[in-house]
């Protein structure tokens, strides 16, 4: 078979090229740099109709195939990653499920402005519990007279906060798993609908990447995608789609890193001549060439497939597999062309080696490509029970905590049941630290996030530290970005790991990297306006209130007047306390990794291991709920 694009395609690929050269390729270095998405760019982008490349012309689209979409992918990442990522999450996941599920209101009102580049899409399926695996979505939508209230959040949402249309997926039906899974169309400014951190990432840093945050967001009925329960296919259907988007991406940031090669081996000169005149480079060069043209073909047969509406899965599958894994070859071998220049920052090569690891993670990482494709060949694996499986709880970030959120009462009886509650546990506020005292060595810790918004609220924070014998901790971006504390000071799975004994999260909405941050502190305060954010499902205890409100109530609450007695040396608390069954402990096993005390009278409700399950009885595959050691790790604490 001899294939070849038309005479069509490629006048489409020369002028998104000079396009691509002329407007993102002098600004790729300051977009990386700045964690910068290009508005302008993509706005003119947008009004030559190119973000609506595949779209019939009846709904404002240019009429083109899914091979010129492609190409467009392809050309925007061959000079910038993130550029081309921007308009195969536009085309692909935001415009797509419209246009394949829409009624012809929503696609009227939805799709046409987005086909026409007047506004931007984004797809919101990714949660803290909900990967790969998106029946772990826990985002819920509750009808209630003509709307569904939306509540939940969503992660790593590509053009999150830039895009103006959202299709959502939420739990509309609970404890059915994926049947009970719908979409929705949301737009950008409806109440409640607010967005977290964008993200900094290792590359493709010119697209925006962000956290959504959905508080009681009303969505009309009418904004339901599809039918009630048709979330799953949908969102499984728009990702077959989306991989060759990726795939093109990944062919793109190989072509461009190989150029790159081609033009540094022609000009660099070493023993008397060009290194493209060595041996070892000219096979490095040819490897490059073939992947990339075998990459090439497998891109455009899956976008031909679903443009003549064959089942097109697997090969957009096999795809994506494919051409993200020689990505990181090509980019790999681009790199060694070009020696120590390569490693620089401001190279591009150096820029198309931290863009491409990304095409192997999203989308579905490659190795849930391989069971698409092994599925395709082999048939889905017989289900062991005809009875619908049963959702499992997901546990919290942080671990089980007891969740006392205060919403009654006024704000001073909220801070006196907190108040009271912590002394109940044993927290001795007469003693203190200095409020500098490193995060890794603090007993105490009171953080601020985004939500104390200007610089001078710092004032609330640094006082409820003093009075509360802490010391000062932030979120990410209130160190890095507001710089309003030292770097040395953030708080995250990135930062400074937080396990003392108390730690006060002030307007810190809860992104999961600060949550792994502070998964072992033994008590987790969380004050937030938002009754909504993901931070109260990971506290013990928390007040929903507005920080400018709570924080002095607080302070005054804690401060007697006396100047702090210095803190002994750490004693760590326990985490949490378990309701102890009134039965004789029999039966019980410890865990040698932690010390979690397996109890037969209450189970292990997070695992679904019912009460009065013996632990000999425990599946084998069972695990430590506390720290993930194997059952064979457990030893009696009493006869069973």
């Amino acid at each position: 078979m001899y294939f070849k694009t038309t005479q069509e395609h490629e006048e489409l690929r020369a002028a998104i090229r000079e396009w691509a050269e002329r407007e993102i390729k002098p600004y790729a270095f300051q977009m990386d740099q700045n964690n910068e998405f290009p508005r302008e760019q993509m706005k003119d982008f947008g009004k030559r109709g190119y973000l609506g490349l595949p779209y019939p012309t009846e709904y404002g689209g240019m009429g083109k195939d899914i091979l010129s979409y492609a190409i467009g992918v392809e050309e925007l990442s061959r000079v910038d990653g993130g550029t081309g990522v921007i308009l195969s999450a536009h085309v692909s996941l935001g415009a797509y499920p419209i246009f394949a599920y829409g009624t012809e209101e929503q696609k009227r009102k939805y799709l046409v402005p987005l086909a026409k580049g007047e506004k931007l899409g984004a797809f919101g399926l990714t949660e803290p519990n909900a990967g790969s695996d998106a029946g772990g979505t826990e985002t819920t939508a509750e009808l209630v007279g003509d709307y569904y209230l939306l509540n939940g959040e969503k992660i790593f949402i590509t053009n999150g906060g830039e895009a103006d249309i959202y299709v959502i997926f939420a739990v509309t039906t609970p404890d059915i798993g994926t049947r009970g899974i719908s979409a929705f169309i949301v737009e950008k400014g409806w109440e409640g609908f607010t967005f977290g951190d964008h993200y900094d990432k290792m590359g493709i840093r010119s697209s925006a990447t962000a956290q959504l945050l959905f508080d009681n967001v009303k969505v009309p009925k009418e904004n339901m995608l599809g039918k009630e329960g048709q979330g799953f296919k949908i969102a499984m259907a728009t990702l077959d789609g989306g991989r060759i988007g990726i795939a093109a991406q990944a062919l793109g940031i190989a072509q461009g890193a190989y150029e790159a090669a081609v033009e540094y081996a022609k000009e660099r000169e070493q023993f008397g001549g060009p290194i493209a005149q060595l041996q070892a480079i000219q096979f490095k060069i040819a490897e490059m060439a073939t992947k990339i043209r075998a990459a090439r073909f497998m891109v455009y047969s899956a976008a031909e497939l679903k443009e003549n509406h064959e089942p097109y899965g697997m090969e957009a599958a096999m795809a994506k597999k494919y051409a993200s894994d020689i990505c990181l070859e090509v980019v790999n071998e681009a790199l060694q062309v070009f020696g120590g220049s390569g490693y620089l920052k401001g190279m591009e090569v150096e820029r198309f080696y931290r863009d491409a690891k990304i095409c192997t993670i999203y989308e579905g990482t490659n190795e849930i490509q391989n069971v698409v494709i092994a599925s395709h060949i082999l048939g889905k694996a017989a289900k062991a029970s005809s009875a619908p499986a049963k959702a499992k709880k997901k546990t919290a970030v942080t671990g089980p905590r007891k969740n006392m959120i205060l919403k009654d009462g006024t704000a001073k009886e909220r801070v006196e049941r907190l108040v009271e509650a912590l002394k109940a546990d044993g927290h001795d506020f007469s003693v203190g630290i200095d409020i500098n005292t490193p995060i890794g060595e603090a007993e105490r810790v009171v953080s601020a996030g985004k939500g104390i918004g200007s610089k001078e609220n710092m004032k609330l924070i640094e006082d409820l530290a003093r009075a509360s014998g802490a010391a000062i901790g932030s979120s990410r971006p209130v160190a890095e970005q507001l710089h309003y504390v030292p770097i040395n000071r953030y708080v995250g799975m990135s930062g400074q790991k937080f396990s003392g004994n108390l730690y006060i999260a002030c307007g810190i909405s809860g992104a999961v990297q600060h949550l792994k941050g502070i998964k072992d502190a033994a008590t987790i305060v969380a004050i937030n306006n938002k009754a909504s954010a993901p931070i109260f499902k990971n506290a013990d205890y928390g007040i929903v209130g507005d920080v400018n409100e709570i924080l002095p109530l607080l302070t005054a609450a804690l401060d007697d007047g006396k100047a702090k007695k210095p803190a002994p040396p750490m004693v760590k608390m326990k985490r949490k306390a378990r309701k102890e069954p009134a039965a004789a402990p029999v039966g019980r096993y410890v865990c040698m990794g932690c010390g979690y005390e397996y109890i037969p009278e209450l189970g292990d409700e997070a695992g679904e291991i019912a009460p009065g399950t013996k632990f000999k009885d425990l599946p084998q595959e069972w695990i430590c709920p506390e720290c993930g050691e194997e059952k064979s790790s457990f030893i009696p604490a009493a006869k069973e």
